[in-house]
């Protein structure tokens, strides 16, 4: 079976989707840790048009971050679709990874929002609340199922409330761990 295009966003003012999302339930993937806890995006518009992307999560008390940038896919184009750039690994960052960050949904007040790629490998619900209603919740749930996500391998993200703020941090050992598999 041929899965559909996925639809994405048209027209997003990216100034109005700068700041801080909180990773409400994602996919679980080999680039993050897997016991990351309180884990968020930051994300600030650069003079040159591009994104200024800060994710951390918190993992066994310490905190996990890494930087990168995002930019439009198809700067023609009026569709949310963005390629994300990550240097890795983090503590000697030298091997360019690039990903896709289409963004699926996203309410008028620009306060939830399903993002997704083509692979439907990865998935996110972000909210720049540390909770999301729950029939707001189910509403993405199902997008990401008529979008083609098998939303059981959704996982919840555990979030504190206040989040925290800094901590000791973790150079990347949590980066090795997930290559071999812990």
């Amino acid at each position: 079976m041929v899965k559909k295009e996925l639809e994405v966003v048209k027209d997003v003012d990216l100034e109005r989707y700068m700041g801080r999302w909180y990773e409400i339930a994602s996919f679980p993937s080999f680039f993050a840790p897997k016991n990351g806890a309180d884990t968020r995006a930051t994300y600030t518009l650069n003079q040159d048009g591009t994104v200024h992307v800060l994710n951390e999560t918190w993992s066994d008390g310490k905190r996990v971050a890494i930087e990168g940038s995002a930019y439009k896919a198809d700067p023609k184009s009026n569709e949310a679709k963005l390629k994300v750039k990550f240097y890795v690994p983090p503590f000697l960052p030298i091997i360019p990874v690039v990903g896709n960050y289409w963004v699926l949904y996203l309410d008028g007040e620009y306060q939830y929002a399903l993002i997704g790629e083509p692979t439907r490998k990865y998935l996110w619900i972000l909210c720049r609340k540390t909770h999301l209603e729950d029939e707001i919740y189910e509403m993405l749930v199902q997008k990401a199922k008529d979008e083609g996500y098998d939303p059981s391998k959704l996982r919840k993200t555990p979030q504190s409330d206040p989040p925290p703020e800094g901590g000791p941090q973790d150079k990347g050992t949590w980066w090795l761990k997930s290559l071999v598999g812990k």
